[in-house]
């Protein structure tokens, strides 16, 4: 088709003038005074700014990202709870079997319900805007609630359909037809996300078995034949601590959760694994990763706060396993912000390989972007800026000089600020103001549920307190 003409410029929609544009392919590059250009939702152009002024006239110019701005492309959550955001701070200080069974799942069984995941998914996807984040692939209950919130606010996501073996309020506890829990649980992803979102643009679905240790062999055959049937990616927690691998050799014959789940076959379906944490690995389990194409999420800093232990990313990475990088709920990290736990990633992997040259700066920035589009399967649409990809764009203002290599300090410099966003040429963000969400509504939801969840806490408390004194 022909370009519309303005004089002898091509009219286009936005040009984002940079100070310094990061594309992340090719790989550790960057240039400078450079300009990228924005057409029908994708990438038409990177070229010097000079250049593409003489070229193209924009309907609109954004000319202010010039003088302090690195353009990057959008970051990628490959690993939240979104809705848990209204969780964050409940419970602190304690180990992760004591965070989930005294605290967590409590509330959760309390309280979740589509209205609280659509509050909290709204929280989480207004934080993650906020910080840089384009795309998120998240793990819960009421999924096409969190999928509705990502698509009315312009979010690129991944949302999965949940599978426990045990019953919750979401699924299993109306069972009348007596089918396996597991199935209750696949029927209503299948209504509730799946039949509904299966064309959308920005949301792809997935299926969850939670972990190892909550999903049963015939559960894990159900999830297999449906991801193949409908050709979805499938997400899992697996060794997350030396507690659940204890735990769950003492439950099936001394394996461990891979070895498991290598036995009934889920590491036969290639490229298709998404496996978060993977904190606790001995070589055979890197190399059934690797060989599988099994993608990895690092998420530091929950595993850190919950004092799971530490990824070894240097390893799993000469292992030829896809990392990428997550940051679990905001209930045990307690933030969404992936420009944090980057910088986190990238000091804890040089400390654990006890190699300051180990996983430089550009590669966690390769970890945070490219290698979650791979995980997800939608590396030819997202994770680095080129052109005729999808304008998933992220502008980060340099608050610091001097700047010798502005990919390093993204990564080593912990005061840059994200300014502005756009996903598929939307702009989401705009001079650090939200365009497609209500920040004071969603807020004043959060107090409300805030305080609901506090109040029934002090009365479980004192009930506890009560029988305890009989």
């Amino acid at each position: 088709e022909r370009a519309e003409m303005e004089g002898d410029r091509v009219v286009v929609d936005q040009l984002l003038d940079a100070l310094y544009v990061i594309p992340i392919v090719p790989r550790n590059t960057f240039y400078k005074n450079h300009s990228v250009v924005i057409k029908d939702k994708k990438i038409l152009d990177i070229l010097p700014t000079d250049q593409a002024h003489a070229k193209y006239k924009a309907k609109i110019h954004h000319e202010h990202l010039s003088q302090h701005h690195v353009l990057l492309p959008g970051l990628i959550n490959m690993h939240t709870h979104t809705p848990m955001t209204l969780l964050r701070g409940y419970a602190d200080d304690v180990n992760l079997q004591t965070w989930l069974g005294e605290y967590i799942w409590p509330a959760e069984g309390k309280f979740v319900s589509p209205e609280f995941v659509e509050d909290g998914s709204k929280l989480a996807i207004s934080e993650m805007i906020r910080c840089g984040v384009t795309c998120f692939n998240d793990m819960y209950f009421y999924p096409g609630t969190t999928a509705q919130v990502a698509e009315d606010a312009g979010m690129r996501c991944a949302v999965g359909i949940p599978v426990f073996k045990f019953p919750s309020g979401y699924a299993g506890l109306n069972n009348p037809d007596n089918k396996s829990i597991e199935q209750c649980y696949i029927d209503i992803g299948m209504s509730g996300l799946y039949d509904k979102f299966k064309d959308s643009k920005l949301v792809q679905i997935t299926i969850d078995p939670h972990a190892a240790y909550t999903v049963t062999d015939d559960g894990y055959d159900k999830v297999m034949a449906l991801a193949v049937k409908l050709d979805l990616k499938i997400h899992t927690h697996i060794h997350e601590t030396e507690i659940d691998i204890s735990n769950h050799r003492k439950e099936y014959t001394g394996r461990s959760c891979i070895e498991r789940l290598e036995d009934i076959g889920l590491f036969k379906l290639k490229n298709r694994i998404i496996a978060a944490h993977c904190v606790h690995l001995n070589d055979k389990d890197r190399a059934i990763l690797g060989e599988s194409g099994t993608s990895v999420v690092h998420c530091p800093e929950s595993n850190l706060k919950l004092a799971s232990g530490v990824c070894d990313v240097a390893t799993l990475l000469k292992a030829g396993v896809n990392v990428s990088l997550g940051t679990d709920g905001a209930a045990s990290n307690d933030d969404l912000d992936l420009f944090g736990e980057l910088r986190t990633a990238a000091l804890l992997s040089k400390m654990k390989a006890n190699s300051a040259t180990a996983v430089p700066g550009w590669q966690i920035l390769e970890i945070a972007t490219i290698n979650g589009a791979k995980a997800l399967g939608i590396e030819s649409k997202v994770g680095s800026l080129e052109v005729g990809k999808e304008a998933d764009i992220v502008a980060v203002q340099l608050r610091t000089q001097p700047v010798y290599n502005p990919i390093t300090n993204l990564v080593y410099v912990g005061t840059n600020k994200v300014t502005d966003v756009w996903i598929q040429g939307k702009q989401v963000l705009m001079n650090e103001q939200l365009t497609t969400m209500n920040e004071y509504n969603i807020l004043s939801r959060a107090r409300m549920w805030g305080e609901r969840i506090s109040t029934w806490k002090k009365e479980q408390d004192e009930e506890k307190k009560a029988k305890e004194q009989k």
